[in-house]
């Protein structure tokens, strides 16, 4: 009797002992996810939260023919090489609005050029001694200033990184979610209608939910294979539009909103069913007035989550030639675009460092995008969501 009970004891100390070890684990994996992104976050603010800062001079620009023609020859000779010849390529455009301002000189605040900005962010000095003498001098004067990068959010892209900026491409993210919703809601929704409440149950059936279920989990890079194959060379979609990017990316979400609507269809109980047929409604009758819009903040949870998966997708968009240098906004969806993933990737493969930073700021406001939908998501489920 005396081993039986020691032996169990044995056992409930051994089940004790596992089940600490297997809550320490966890405790250690949870641990390490928080620090994971501690660390990730803490990265991406320490190298983007500078670009969102901008080095400016308080220079003189004399508004000449000459600055016309030339408009470096705007500045003088000591702040030329100083201030940002992208910001100088303005002149011209002012004398032309401003006819007024001929021959005379005029006091702005001008960007800096990207080592100056660079060097009074202290994060390089690669200027020459001369140019350090006249920032000093003007430091002196309180003719610097590191005022906030308005250019990052209302310029496009740009092989000056100091006026780079987003808009084009936020614009182009804009356009491409759009025809996203526009061609696989209705169609993911209507097909997750009809096989749940209309298909028979037979094997052709069957295999259509195997390969929707299968098409959720495929790379999204095939996706742009498809894309290219099917809009591109057959339909002969414009390349590198927003239109081919937005049908691609409808592609990939398609099958993420037909799993999502059944599931919210398959939650609403039968006895609402029941209770329309039972009334004199048709089938028809039933789904429209009834199930769709019990289910509809499951459908619009699955459909947001499914437009944040593909906005920030780069590798379908890579295929269909949305890689392209786009500095304007974009007229209309067949002409060339870029989206804020694609801009990233550019950004990040180039050499100078003035676009690390704006890489990384790129990043925090992906981020930021994505994680307002993932929050709208979960409010409008919370805010329509009934219980039964």
């Amino acid at each position: 009797m005396n081993n039986s009970g020691n032996t169990s004891s044995r056992r409930l100390y051994k089940r004790y002992r596992a089940e600490k070890r297997f809550k320490s684990l966890c405790i250690l994996a949870l641990c390490l996810a928080v620090a994971f992104l501690v660390t990730f976050f803490a990265t991406l603010i320490s190298k983007g939260y500078s670009a969102f800062r901008q080095a400016e001079l308080r220079v003189e620009i004399s508004f000449t023919e000459q600055s016309r023609q030339m408009p470096l020859a705007a500045v003088g000779d000591e702040v030329r090489y100083l201030v940002s010849r992208g910001w100088l390529r303005k002149v011209p455009r002012m004398l032309k609005e401003n006819p007024e301002l001929m021959d005379t000189t005029q006091k702005y605040w001008i960007v800096a050029e990207a080592e100056v900005d660079q060097y009074l962010k202290g994060k390089a000095n690669k200027l020459r001694p001369k140019q350090q003498e006249v920032l000093k001098r003007l430091e002196a004067e309180g003719r610097t200033r590191l005022a906030f990068n308005t250019y990052f959010f209302l310029n496009g892209d740009s092989k000056i990184p100091e006026i780079a900026g987003i808009k084009s491409a936020l614009i182009g993210s804009v356009y491409v979610l759009f025809l996203t919703l526009l061609f696989s809601f209705p169609v993911g929704v209507m097909t997750a209608v009809y096989l749940e409440e209309f298909a028979p149950d037979n094997r052709f059936t069957q295999a259509i939910e195997v390969n929707i279920n299968n098409l959720a989990a495929i790379p999204s890079i095939l996706y742009g294979l498809l894309g290219l194959a099917i809009f591109i060379n057959t339909f002969g979609v414009p390349r590198s539009s927003a239109l081919a990017g937005g049908l691609t990316l409808g592609l990939m979400t398609l099958p993420v909103i037909i799993i999502t609507t059944r599931a919210a269809i398959r939650a609403v109980p039968d006895s609402i069913r029941e209770a329309a047929l039972g009334v004199g409604a048709s089938r028809w009758q039933m789904v429209i007035h009834h199930v769709l819009p019990l289910s509809f903040p499951g459908i619009l949870t699955g459909t947001i989550i499914g437009l944040a998966q593909a906005m920030g997708e780069t590798a379908p968009l890579l295929i269909v030639g949305m890689m392209a240098f786009i500095p304007d906004i974009p007229g209309s969806f067949t002409q060339a675009a870029t989206v804020l993933p694609a801009q990233i990737y550019t950004w990040s493969s180039s050499s100078l460092r003035a676009f690390e930073s704006r890489t990384a700021a790129a990043i925090l406001v992906l981020l930021v995008l994505l994680l307002l939908m993932n929050f709208l998501a979960v409010y409008l489920r919370q805010k329509f969501q009934r219980k039964w």
